[in-house]
């Protein structure tokens, strides 16, 4: 992914207002960011625990999603796995993330969900560079390249439900 800036990111919201777009929390970090190692880039809102939000390069520009979660109150033994990189997590490692839609099914309301790593951190437990609770992802036929398509595959297909 390119190395993204401020602006780019607050302009490429599709389901929040503009407002909303320019009080949010970005990260500070974005000089630091790994962007060569990321498929998107994604975290989550320090100043507001229930909120988390994802910013994705399609051919058509920067499409960025407002989401909010619940912490997970799983037991100890329940592991959950992202339905984005199929990395699976114990306790509170994945969460069900619901956005609301773009516009007029949006202001009725209306939201799309699924379950992601909470710390949004796919791009990296795909490349090995950060490691699960577990301490290992499952191991799979497909090559990093087919596994990197098919996490983003399944980020676009959440997106274009908004």
């Amino acid at each position: 992914m390119r190395a993204l800036t401020e602006q780019d990111i607050r302009g490429s919201f599709i389901n929040c207002s503009k407002g909303e777009a320019k009080r949010l929390n970005v990260p500070r970090d974005l000089a630091e960011r790994p962007w060569d190692d990321l498929d998107f880039l994604g975290w989550r809102d320090p100043g507001a625990p229930d909120r988390s939000y994802v910013v994705v390069e399609r051919q058509d520009g920067l499409v960025g999603v407002a989401m909010r979660f619940q912490p997970a109150q799983r037991g100890f033994l329940h592991r959950s796995m992202c339905s984005l990189c199929l990395t699976t997590h114990p306790r509170g490692g994945v969460s069900l993330m619901t956005a609301r839609k773009a516009g007029p099914a949006g202001r009725e309301g209306n939201s799309v969900g699924a379950y992601m790593c909470t710390d949004l951190a796919c791009s990296l437990y795909l490349r090995g560079l950060k490691v699960p609770e577990t301490g290992a992802r499952f191991e799979e036929s497909l090559t990093l390249e087919q596994q990197i398509d098919r996490t983003r595959g399944n980020l676009l297909a959440f997106i274009g439900k908004l």
